[in-house]
């Protein structure tokens, strides 16, 4: 979960607020206490948190909310308006160059992102993030590598271009960064991409040959975006980063990665207010996929355990497909609903992400307590198991499980390495499945009403 130690500590003082009726001086007093001490110990840069903590002192002393029949709720709600301020309001557009003039021969100029960061920040890896969200876009993206000083730097970018099947670029290790970026617009324009990642060189500290060649480079390509890719486990020393590389080079916006699983991770709440440079991606995990766009908005509800709808219906929008989607309704209401079905559901949401992450997402689950006793009964390991199970079934038998009987249990458990009882209970989970769907169906049609079309939870 993002920020799990501040998210926690933060809600934890808000219960204690709910509990009272009214409100006084000295419960605001004491909660903002709590809410300064939470946000130090997540690394939040101490101006900032005094700023901040300040912020919200003053508005929840105000007749607004000590007038209120809900005062808590207000407090929380300010809170919610403070945490999105300090992040940035609304989430930062990404700019690109100019399309190509309505009947214009030649294709124009393609658009130019400049990743710049330290060793270790997941620089590389966030190129990769990019190159596959913007294809997603329906953009042709195109990797350059211009790392010579980090061994196998470049061989790296290279590997994770083939691996997601996107063009590659470099003059290699010998040749000088600068002569490889003259070289790539051309190259670019050769293989029809319209968008150009370059991956620059990085250093285990901010020094002056960092930033010159930096400069260099961003003079020479002219990039419509120079992100710095910041680690948030690095914590306060990431802000001193950002305003070191703004300061010298000029940023446009920052990437956050390794966010999903940093317990401190202050420096999200803290860089935009320190350097005023948006952040506008963060790296939610370790797979490809694992970009999203930032929306402050959502960061500060997910923060305070409020959920984020909008990016979980996203991600199922993405995930989901829509003719798949009809196909199983139509099969749901003629009790057709099968196995191989129930399997490809669980691979749909799995693509998701991580469980937790889905969870924190849904309004009244994403507490941090609430997530901890959900997982606490439930274990990533299990979708693998059930997959494996139901591979090991015929076709016949993931068709009509009542011909499953005792000796079939056996042979399927030995084929998929489970036990009997491994068995006996998914079969049970799927039975119990089919009447859930079975009994929306029903109800849909004894309301006196007219019977509305079955809608799966992420149909559109």
């Amino acid at each position: 979960m993002f920020l799990e130690g501040l998210a926690e500590k933060l809600q934890n003082t808000f219960k204690k607020l709910r509990g009272k009726g009214k409100l006084t001086e000295s419960d605001i007093n004491e909660a903002m206490r709590e809410v300064r001490l939470a946000l130090l110990d997540a690394d939040v840069s101490l101006p900032v948190v005094k700023d901040f903590v300040q912020r919200i002192k003053e508005r929840s002393m105000g007749a607004e909310v000590m007038s209120s029949l809900t005062p808590a709720q207000q407090v929380v709600k300010i809170v919610n308006e403070e945490l999105t301020r300090l992040m940035g309001e609304e989430q930062a557009g990404v700019n690109f160059a100019a399309p190509r003039p309505e009947g214009a021969r030649h294709q124009g100029e393609a658009t130019v992102f400049l990743l710049a960061g330290l060793q270790g920040s997941g620089k590389t890896t966030t190129a990769g993030k990019l190159a596959l969200y913007y294809r997603k876009q329906g953009r042709r993206p195109l990797l350059v590598g211009v790392d010579v000083y980090r061994p196998a730097a470049i061989r790296q970018l290279e590997v994770l271009a083939k691996q997601i099947n996107i063009p590659f670029f470099s003059l290699g290790e010998h040749v000088s960064p600068l002569d490889t970026a003259r070289a790539c617009r051309e190259h670019a324009s050769a293989q029809g991409c319209d968008l150009i990642i370059i991956d620059t060189a990085g250093r285990l500290h901010v020094d002056v040959a960092l930033m010159e060649e930096l400069v260099g480079l961003k003079g020479l390509l002219k990039p419509q975006e120079t992100f710095l890719v910041l680690d948030s486990m690095t914590g306060q020393d990431a802000v001193n980063v950002a305003r070191s590389f703004n300061d010298d080079v000029g940023l446009t916006g920052i990437i956050m990665t390794k966010l999903d699983g940093d317990t401190r991770g202050g420096a999200a709440l803290s860089v935009k207010a320190v350097t005023g440079c948006p952040i506008k991606f963060v790296g939610v995990g370790e797979k490809l996929e694992a970009l999203e766009p930032f929306h402050p908005d959502r960061m500060a509800a997910r923060i305070l355990g409020m959920g984020d709808v909008l990016t979980l219906i996203e991600k199922a929008q993405t995930t989901f497909d829509q003719d798949k989607a009809r196909d199983l309704e139509r099969k749901l209401r003629k009790q057709e609903f099968s196995l191989d079905d129930f399997l490809e559901q669980i691979t749909q949401v799995r693509s998701m992400g991580p469980l937790e992450e889905i969870l924190g997402m849904i309004p009244g689950l994403g507490g941090v307590k609430q997530l901890r006793q959900i997982q606490a009964g439930f274990d990533e390991k299990d979708f693998g198991r059930i997959e494996a199970i139901i591979r090991s079934m015929t076709p016949s038998e993931r068709k009509s499980t009542a011909i499953i009987n005792g000796s079939r249990r056996r042979r399927i458990a030995a084929g998929s390495g489970a036990s009997v009882q491994d068995v006996n209970r998914l079969l049970s989970q799927y039975e119990q499945t089919r009447r859930l769907f079975k009994q929306l169906g029903d109800t849909q049609g004894k309301t006196g009403h007219k019977k509305k079309p079955f809608k799966l939870p992420f149909q559109i």
